[in-house]
């Protein structure tokens, strides 16, 4: 017997505590839901939790039951120095505590006002696996016979063991928590430095307009549509505006229209519900519903049919839509960014793009200029991407001015992607990690080129096609090879003609037969240099 309390009782209390230790990990709240229990169950009063400062080497009282006492409340503010009272001393011998009267004790420093001197009183420490004392617990019982004091001093060490526990396992939580904040936050900036307008490469007219344009709309929650040929960056272009908009931190979700059929276009953007359909075994967020907060980034919006543009015009004016299989309507607060490479003006006209979604989605348009129309921007891109593929291969990577230079005589029909790839093919190939005029492998079929040696730019709505009196052809694959790796250097006799026919054209000015030529400054000072062409003073 313990004041009154059986073995069988002590059981159930030990139950409790157990119980009540693994609601949450707030060992605080916890620690006081256990010294409500041991006070209502064994009659153990003055219940207070101290834990040890490593820093500092004090003991900090973070909880007290004493429910006749101001000091109910957690009382951290006060603290046990080294050796100060009874919980202090323990920082020295890391001991239990058994006193069978309280006051006769000199140690004992009474900060709280809340025992009772004629009692006894038991602090008890609480240790870890390694024995480091983390903290104590102290009660006071009633009875002050030995084998009582003793057996609550037992159980109180078995629930010393618990809280031990229970506090090394909320700090194990909390640091690992804090660690993965840390790794976050890092990540974040990490993610807004790489998709910042700042990472963006390009000094051309039209991409410094681009990139005044992203600056502007990042701070609104306006619709995008971004426009431009395929490989042109429209995706680098959406990562931007989301990563430097107040819904940075939010989620970014993507998704390309043109992979998906209709059916299955609606179930991922919108979700279903569980039954909606044969394989819909559980409820499942749509894209919109994950991007809740944040931006969503419709790539390929031309391709969808009238069909589903039609219920995607709800989402578009709304913000709300239905589940496949629901019927009650969902609300989101969701950004929205499309891309395109389609005319959708003559979509529109052909009735494959419906008119409502058009004006719908063409808020903000951003045209994205292809590659052939900034070329001065290949020098830069080129090294950008070849400074992305040394970090990924860990090899220095270099790519000589020769090869620079005819990179910029070339078209470009697949724009930046293609790029990227005749880069990347270029860096594999080279054996010493040099890419030269030979490795510079480009698509030269005058077949291939028909189909886009006069093509309609999406980078603005007044671009025009270059005139087919000044186009440049690409040489045939089957002409012959001048030494450089079978590369087609030399440039015919009618290209030859044509640029001296626009010099002439042009009193013999060089920037103004560029820009006859369609071509940059730097393109016809290569031609012209290629071709040995005489420039004469007028």
């Amino acid at each position: 017997m313990i004041n009154s309390v059986t073995s069988k009782q002590l059981l159930s209390t030990l139950y409790r505590v157990c119980t009540e230790l693994n609601r949450s990990l707030d060992y605080r709240t916890n620690i006081a839901s256990v010294m409500q229990i041991l006070h209502d169950e064994c009659h153990l009063y003055g219940g207070l939790l101290a834990i040890r400062d490593r820093e500092r080497n004090i003991m900090l009282v973070e909880s007290v039951h004493a429910p006749d006492s101001p000091f109910s409340a957690q009382s951290s503010a006060i603290n046990y120095k080294n050796g100060e009272g009874i919980i202090g001393s323990m920082l020295e011998h890391g001991g239990s505590v058994v006193l069978k009267n309280l006051g006769n004790d000199p140690r004992f420093a009474d900060k709280l006002a809340i025992y009772d001197y004629a009692k006894p009183f038991i602090a008890v420490p609480l240790k870890s696996v390694s024995k480091e004392l983390i903290g104590v617990i102290c009660a006071q019982p009633n009875s002050p016979l030995d084998d009582d004091l003793r057996v609550i001093n037992d159980f109180l060490e078995m629930i010393a063991k618990l809280i031990t526990v229970n506090i090394q396992l909320a700090h194990s939580v909390s640091k690992k928590h804090d660690q993965i904040k840390s790794e976050r936050d890092g990540l974040r900036r990490k993610v807004r430095k790489e998709h910042g307008v700042a990472s963006l490469v390009g000094n051309t007219k039209a991409m410094r307009e681009v990139f005044d344009q992203i600056r502007l709309v990042s701070r609104w929650d306006s619709t995008i549509l971004i426009r431009g040929e395929s490989g042109t960056g429209k995706e680098l272009i959406a990562n931007a505006i989301h990563y430097n908009s107040p819904r940075a931190n939010q989620p970014f979700v993507k998704l390309n229209c043109a992979a998906l059929p209709d059916n299955l276009l609606e179930s991922e953007l919108f979700g279903h519900e569980k039954g909606a359909f044969t394989g819909a075994v559980k409820l499942r967020k749509g894209r919109f519903e994950v991007a809740n907060g944040g931006t969503i980034f419709l790539d390929e919006i031309g391709e969808t049919s009238p069909a589903f543009q039609a219920k995607l015009l709800r989402v578009l004016q709304e913000k709300t839509f239905d589940r496949v299989g629901g019927t009650d309507p969902i609300s989101v607060d969701v950004r929205i960014i499309a891309a395109t490479n389609r005319d959708l003006e003559n979509e529109v006209v052909q009735g494959n793009f419906r008119e409502d979604i058009y004006y719908r989605l063409n808020v903000m348009p951003i045209f994205l200029p292809p590659l052939r129309e900034r070329l001065d921007d290949v020098p830069a891109l080129a090294l950008s991407i070849l400074d992305k593929l040394s970090g990924i291969q860990n090899r220095k990577l270099h790519i000589d001015e020769q090869a620079l230079s005819y990179m910029m005589t070339y078209h470009w029909p697949g724009n930046v992607r293609e790029l990227e790839n005749t880069i990347e093919r270029a860096a594999v190939l080279s054996s010493d990690g040099t890419i030269d005029i030979s490795l510079v492998q480009l698509n030269s079929s005058r077949q291939f080129s028909t189909s886009i040696s006069n093509p309609t730019p999406l980078s603005s709505p007044k671009s025009t096609p270059f005139p087919a009196k000044f186009s440049t052809p690409l040489r045939s694959a089957n002409q012959p090879n001048n030494g450089y790796g079978g590369l087609n250097l030399e440039f015919d006799e009618e290209e030859k003609q044509r640029v001296i026919h626009a010099l002439e054209q042009t009193g013999w000015v060089k920037a103004k037969a560029a820009r006859l030529l369609n071509m940059t400054p730097r393109q016809i000072a290569y031609r012209i240099k290629t071709m040995n062409i005489e420039l004469k003073q007028l």
